[in-house]
């Protein structure tokens, strides 16, 4: 049985810039310490990258009477520099080029064929082979699971991301790939649906609810807009009322739903199988 254990949080700088945390363990009667060190040592890899981190484990102190253990827990990374350095002269040539990038270096969630491109460059080139694919996001609640939705939605270059309901979304996950999309406010469904209508793209709900089709075995319109509601209440009644198709995602574990950012997706990765990928 594993002890109950208090997690002394340091600053998220601290961490990254230090790579260590310290946990007070109240110890079982009779414990064993070098097990304990080794278990704790264990859970602890998860933080590392891959779980494969090297661990170094030091126990601080130990008071007299064996209650209390306090074990300072490091974890060692490889440097990882991620993008490039400033361009050796002379400088490629070309208005797709952005001279401070080149001055200073690149270092942007962009492949490798982007850098030192200019933002208005690389949503050009973009905009010339995105896929027909649509998404949508209801935005009621602030959900922090809509900058991971545009993300992906970047990753497979879909047309356009529509927002519905508050105008202001949590773009943290977005890792500023929104900069690359297209992305539409709605304010209101009717307004969303209405627009839909007239661009005649089929609005197809994600959401595991009864009477919801399962994803596997629907042929997926090519002109299609892809809905997905907030975590937790998932999509709207009046969304779901106006949706020519309503589909989930088969499970088969005990959790009523998964991630709303993994359902969209695993949703996408569909559509493209069935319109991009076996083309």
């Amino acid at each position: 049985m594993i002890p109950q254990a208090i997690y002394i949080k340091l600053s998220f700088a601290d961490f990254i810039s230090k790579c260590f945390f310290v946990i007070i363990v109240k110890l079982p009667k009779n414990a064993r310490v070098v097990e304990l060190v080794d278990t704790l040592a264990l859970g602890a890899s998860a933080f590392g990258r891959g779980g494969s981190s090297p661990l170094s484990r030091t126990i601080l102190s130990n008071d007299p009477l064996g209650h209390f253990l306090v074990i300072l827990i490091s974890m060692q990374h490889d440097e990882h520099i991620i993008g490039v350095g400033p361009h050796p002269k002379p400088w490629p040539q070309g208005d797709h080029y952005d001279p401070e990038l080149l001055q200073n270096g690149d270092t942007r969630n962009v492949l490798d064929v982007y850098r030192y491109w200019t933002v208005g460059a690389i949503k050009k080139d973009l905009d010339s082979r995105r896929i027909e694919l649509h998404v949508a996001i209801e935005n009621w609640q602030h959900d922090l699971n809509i900058g991971t939705i545009v993300r992906t939605a970047n990753a497979f270059n879909v047309g356009v991301v529509h927002v519905i309901g508050k105008r202001h979304w949590n773009r943290r996950g977005a890792m500023v790939t929104d900069r690359y999309m297209e992305i539409i406010h709605h304010e209101t469904v009717k307004d969303f649906v209405n627009q839909m209508k007239s661009q005649e793209r089929a609005v197809v709900a994600v959401d595991i609810i009864p009477g919801a089709v399962e994803i596997s075995k629907t042929s997926l319109p090519d002109k299609a807009v892809l809905v997905f509601g907030g975590e937790g209440p998932g999509l709207s009644r009046e969304l779901l009322d106006n949706a020519s198709t309503i589909v989930k995602i088969e499970q088969f574990g005990s959790t009523r739903s998964v991630n709303v950012g993994v359902a969209a997706g695993i949703a996408m990765y569909i559509w493209l199988q069935q319109h991009v990928l076996t083309r």
